[in-house]
């Protein structure tokens, strides 16, 4: 059986792009791949892809030269989380209640790995999750 390596790209759907972006990118230091109106692909590190759609701008599908994209879209909070050092988690911490993002959990997992929990501008649940919460991280 052919294998899957890994997880390329995720997507969140959100209501302004500009503010979106300016969260991820001020907030979490992560590198837009070009901005859109549509579509923000954004550097979300080692090489993942954090796509912003602005939302319902996918639902109809996209056609192109080179094939068609399907249908898709989301509503409601989602949920992403982005893979951080052990030794950043306080740095991290710190770096978001000094910019006002109010922490809404942390979590101490039986592997020894930790997370925090906030909220992104549409309302997303966003992790910072270090080593140690999967058999796999």
């Amino acid at each position: 059986m052919p294998a899957v390596r890994r997880v390329v790209e995720t997507a969140l759907y959100v209501d302004d792009m500009q503010r979106a972006v300016g969260f991820y990118r001020d907030v979490l230091g992560l590198r837009p791949m070009g901005i859109g109106e549509r579509l923000t692909p954004i550097d979300a590190g080692d090489a993942t892809v954090l796509l912003l759609f602005h939302r319902g701008a996918t639902a109809a599908g996209l056609s192109f030269p080179g094939g068609h994209i399907p249908p898709h879209d989301g509503a409601g909070p989602l949920h992403v989380a982005f893979g951080i050092d052990v030794g950043e988690f306080e740095a991290w911490e710190s770096r978001l209640t000094g910019l006002g993002v109010t922490i809404e959990s942390h979590v101490h997992w039986d592997r020894g790995g930790r997370s925090l929990y906030f909220r992104d501008p549409d309302g997303h649940s966003v992790e910072l999750v270090t080593p140690g919460t999967w058999e796999t991280y």
